[in-house]
């Protein structure tokens, strides 16, 4: 029964990528399938959460040296295209001074993902914002240190502040 489920699972997979690709641009599903800044990070020296229209949530994670972006994750709890948006957020943002970062828009993140339906382009405005959120905390915490002692880590992906 075991080996029987698992081939209904794997051709049910197989279907939905299927369905996928007649949808979606193969930079789209490669980031959904494998997203390579999907993970929390501790102690970040920037953090950004927001909560998008349609109730996905996505968080981004920053480490800069010398004001360039080092290190970039992401975690979100929505569908594929808020995966593939967090993930090529994150993938732009890497390397890049702070000031270039901020200039990742959802338009740029559009076309780097090759497009997305209209129904998704919300995704690319939600990992846009989280990452400017994300920026602004960095910049917040290293104009006042002082923030980050208030500030804590849950262990969940998620900031806490008593500011």
């Amino acid at each position: 029964m075991s080996e029987d489920f698992d081939k209904a699972m794997d051709e049910l997979q197989a279907s939905v990528i299927e369905d996928a690709r007649k949808i979606y641009s193969e930079k789209v599903i490669e980031r959904w399938l494998n997203p390579k800044y999907m993970g929390e990070m501790e102690n970040p020296q920037g953090y950004g959460k927001v909560t998008g229209t349609c109730g996905d949530t996505v968080q981004i994670f920053l480490r800069a040296d010398n004001n360039k972006i080092i290190d970039a994750r992401f975690i979100t709890d929505g569908c594929a295209t808020t995966i593939a948006a967090g993930c090529m957020a994150c993938e732009l943002a890497m390397g890049k001074p702070l000031k270039e970062a901020f200039k990742i828009t959802k338009d740029i993140i559009l076309e780097e993902l090759g497009g997305l339906p209209e129904e998704s382009i919300h995704c690319a405005l939600l990992a846009s914002d989280t990452l400017k959120a994300a920026l602004n905390d960095y910049i917040q915490s290293k104009n006042d240190p002082w923030r980050k002692l208030y500030k804590k880590h849950d262990g969940e992906g998620k900031m806490q502040g008593l500011v």
